[in-house]
Formats: C-alpha cells, sequence, structure tokens
C-alpha cells in the first residue's frame, strides 16, 4: 500500500535528526516541505533520505496540505519535527502496514518539558490522529488550531506506543512560545466576535492554574508541573489582554 511521511519545518536542525531517525522500517518515502530555514535543517533532512521541498510560509493548514498533496503513497503520517515515534509505536505501525491500513489512526503524545517527561496536567495522552488515508483528509483552520478533517465514515483507531514531543528545551523557550502564540490566540478570538470582560482578564488566568496543577495532578510532575500550571496562566492572562487591547484599538479606529 505505501506510506508517505510528511513534515513542515522551519529551522529545526535540533530536532529534524531524531525525527527522521525514528522512522526507519516504515516510511516508503518522507517528504519535508521548509519554509525558508537558515540552519541546517534541509541538510541534515536531505542527509536522512527525505525529499526537501522550499515554500514560502502560508500558514500551518495550507503548508500541510501542500506538503500532502506531494505525497506519492494512499497513506500518511504526518509529524512535526519535534517530534519522534518510540519503537513500540513504530513496531505497531509496522504491523499494521503489514495487516493493511484501513480507516485513520490516533496516537498518544508523551511530552518532554525541559527534560522532564509530562504525564499529568492535562498534556497526557495529548491524543492526535496522525495517520491517514491521503485521499479525502484535509487540514483545516488557521493560527496554531489546525484541525484534521477526515473523510465521511472514516473509523479511527488507536496505535499502540506513544509519540515522543520534545516541545519546550528550555523555560524561556516556553516564554517566547507563549508570546508569539497569545497574539494569535487574541486576533483569532477577535475575529470570532469574544469580548474579554474584567472578570475574565481577572479569574481566567488563575482557573487555569487550579485546573492544571491541581485539577488535572500537574503537582505530580513536580517542578515541572509547576512551572507548567504557572506559564498557562500566564498564557490565558496575555490572551485576553490583548484581546482587551484589540478590542480598544477597534472601537477607536
Amino acid at each position: 500500500m505505501g506510506l508517505s511521511v510528511v513534515i513542515i519545518t522551519r529551522d529545526e536542525e535540533r530536532n529534524i535528526a531524531r525525527c527522521l531517525g525514528s522512522l526507519q522500517g516504515i516510511a516508503d518515502e518522507v517528504i519535508l516541505v521548509d519554509s525558508g530555514s537558515t540552519d541546517r535543517t534541509r541538510a541534515i533532512a536531505e542527509a536522512h533520505g527525505a525529499h526537501v521541498v522550499e515554500r514560502a510560509w502560508k500558514g500551518y493548514s495550507d503548508q500541510k496540505n501542500f506538503a500532502n498533496s506531494l505525497a506519492r503513497h494512499p497513506y500518511i503520517l504526518s509529524l512535526d519535527a519535534d517530534e519522534a515515534l518510540t519503537d513500540e509505536l513504530r513496531a505497531d505501525i509496522a504491523r499494521r502496514e503489514s495487516e493493511g491500513l484501513r480507516g485513520a489512526y490516533r496516537v498518544k503524545r508523551l511530552t518532554n518539558y525541559c527534560g522532564a517527561w509530562v504525564r499529568h496536567g492535562g498534556w497526557y495522552p495529548d491524543a492526535k490522529v496522525r495517520l491517514f488515508p491521503k485521499e479525502g483528509a484535509a487540514w483545516r483552520g488557521d493560527h496554531v488550531h489546525e484541525e484534521l478533517v477526515l473523510p465521511n465514515g472514516c473509523e479511527v483507531s488507536d496505535l499502540q506506543g506513544d509519540l515522543h514531543h520534545y516541545s519546550y528545551h528550555s523555560v524561556q523557550d516556553h516564554r517566547d512560545r507563549i508570546e508569539r502564540y497569545s497574539t494569535l490566540h487574541a486576533r483569532a478570538m477577535l475575529e470570532r466576535g469574544r469580548k474579554a470582560p474584567v472578570w475574565k482578564r481577572l479569574f481566567a488566568p488563575a482557573f487555569k492554574f487550579i485546573q492544571g496543577y491541581l485539577l488535572l495532578g500537574g503537582f505530580l510532575d513536580g517542578v515541572a508541573g509547576w512551572r507548567i500550571a504557572t506559564l498557562s496562566a500566564r498564557a490565558v492572562r496575555l490572551k485576553y489582554s490583548k484581546l482587551h487591547k484589540l478590542l480598544h484599538q477597534h472601537a477607536i479606529a
């Protein structure tokens, strides 16, 4: 049947070798669509046998759909550069391939946060559909919340094993990403007609902390759990404060 692995990248030399190295034995081709990397991402990918295509950034969904369109095989495994298959997951995909792929498949993501594996606080299993038929599947949505839309009637099965997600290498990396993403979230909320009342700006961050650290057991992840909970609360605060600012700018425009 054949399996194409597709990845979109920009400046991922820290991660891409680990990602590609985890694909041995299951990929019939690897397609990497790069949007202007200035580091060694493309060279590393080509050294690992990936077919690299350069394309200007046009948004997450658009970039992923373009990458999918290049696939020569009927099934696609869609990965981020900071992800890697575990041995158990790779073996299960290989088994499913040998039996004949049917429908779509969901994987559990286990995130590595600054060197610690995070299993609580709502971060695990973080299940995502990543293995799916090329025909009829498409990514939809803008900003940072793109969603995979499957063909009607496509059944979803769960794969065994985790997909390792090396998401944050440092606390500063987390802070920087929050700053970028909170801006995108605020713009998306503005487009959807959302508001930012005072009570929301005051209490939503506190609830986010309580939810992640206490209700969802983030405290069980030790220092990592505390940092994640506090920075997640910060992300909510920034999102609503930026939305409030955007609403004010539109009101006086």
